[in-house]
């Protein structure tokens, strides 16, 4: 694990600090869940699909399924009398053998003693073919995806009712604020549920450094997440409790909003203490808890969408700035930069990181930003 010493009042680079907290983390061991577990998480690798499917031919629609060559010559104008009479088929029920069609419901007259086609009809129409949706050999899911609806309905055709997913176990530990505020910690539970983590419930400690150290020692899981105490005010003791324990790699992170973040190691669990204000929290989540979520669950690198700004950003050079956007068409439209309101958290469609060598971009670059709702 690798240490970080910085001289007093000096802070830590956000991508040094990233690269100390995730030294020698690995992705958590698979499990196996019930499909309505798994929407949101994070799909492990799977064996591949046994069988194209669907298995057999099946009807796209409900109707009569009939023979193509029977039904040569029938219209309207002509009904063609047939000699068995048809089958009626629901959509995606299996094609009776020797049918290869399927003729909507009023294109076959049963009113008389014989039923008359009125309409011909290719083979194949109405019809899905056997391994028309998937070919045998295809990956069920793609490990390291959020799963999505589209995902579980391919593995229920398939008939497989669990999914394998990676599914870290999160604890949260409040360190509560004199006014016993739980609205931060109950924001960084919801982000971390969707990312793919489980979280355990929230926890409140006292804020002194006994209290802290001890619950740390107490916390089981793969990610260890404290929220407040953070700072410099007098009852601020979350960086001295993660010291006092031989936890602490750095505290103070060149990162706006969320300075005062600190990280840590205990035995190979990361530990991450978020401060307690929200903006500044959902800063440093962002930049910190969720890349060691994404560790955790090998979940695939994220994607980011690429827009123009619609008006330039500045920033401090040695600090990595968090903006939140907006999307307006086929532009990024800044809300905030290193220092967020409830509203534009609210509003806020994406965010990036500006680096700390950077002093931000003029109106017009394309940049690249993560959607808050990306399903991938």
């Amino acid at each position: 694990m690798m240490r970080m010493q910085p001289s007093v009042g000096a802070l830590t680079g956000l991508e040094a600090a990233l690269a100390a907290l995730l030294d020698g983390v690995e992705p958590v061991a698979p499990t196996l869940l019930p499909l309505d577990q798994t929407p949101g998480k994070i799909g492990a690798a799977m064996p591949p699909l046994a069988r194209a499917q669907p298995v057999r031919d099946t009807a796209k629609t409900d109707g009569w399924a009939c023979r193509a060559l029977d039904l040569a010559g029938a219209s309207a104008y002509s009904p063609l009398p047939l000699m068995a009479f048809p089958v009626w088929i629901e959509a995606g029920n299996a094609m009776p053998e020797g049918c290869d069609c399927v003729l909507e419901a009023d294109l076959i007259d049963c009113s008389g003693p014989m039923p008359q086609a009125l309409e011909e009809a290719a083979p194949g129409q109405g019809v899905r073919r056997a391994g028309e949706d998937m070919a045998a050999g295809r990956p069920l899911i793609i490990a390291g995806h959020r799963l999505s609806a589209a995902d579980l309905l391919t593995v229920r055709s398939a008939g497989i009712g669990e999914i394998a997913v990676r599914m870290p176990q999160v604890r949260l530990i409040d360190v509560a604020a004199p006014a016993s505020d739980t609205a931060t910690g109950h924001l960084v539970a919801d982000l971390a549920r969707a990312s793919g983590a489980t979280v355990f419930d929230i926890e409140t400690v006292s804020r002194d450094a006994k209290s802290v150290a001890q619950a740390i020692g107490n916390s089981a899981g793969d990610l260890i997440i404290l929220i407040g105490g953070t700072g410099a005010g007098r009852a601020d003791a979350t960086a001295d409790a993660l010291a006092a324990r031989g936890a602490l790699i750095a505290h103070n992170i060149a990162l706006q909003p969320g300075r005062t973040a600190a990280i840590g190691r205990l035995d190979a669990v990361p530990i991450i203490a978020l401060p307690g204000a929200p903006d500044q929290a959902l800063a440093a989540f962002l930049a910190l808890v969720q890349p060691a979520i994404d560790r955790l669950t090998d979940r695939s690198a994220r994607r980011q969408t690429v827009l123009a700004l619609e008006r330039k950003i500045s920033s401090t050079v040695g600090l990595a700035e968090i903006v939140l956007l907006n999307q307006q068409q086929d532009r990024w439209r800044p809300l905030a930069i290193g220092d967020f309101s409830l509203e534009a958290i609210r509003l806020a469609d994406a965010w990036l990181a500006i680096p700390g060598g950077s002093e931000g971009w003029a109106a017009g670059t394309p940049v690249g930003a993560f959607v808050f709702d990306d399903p991938r």
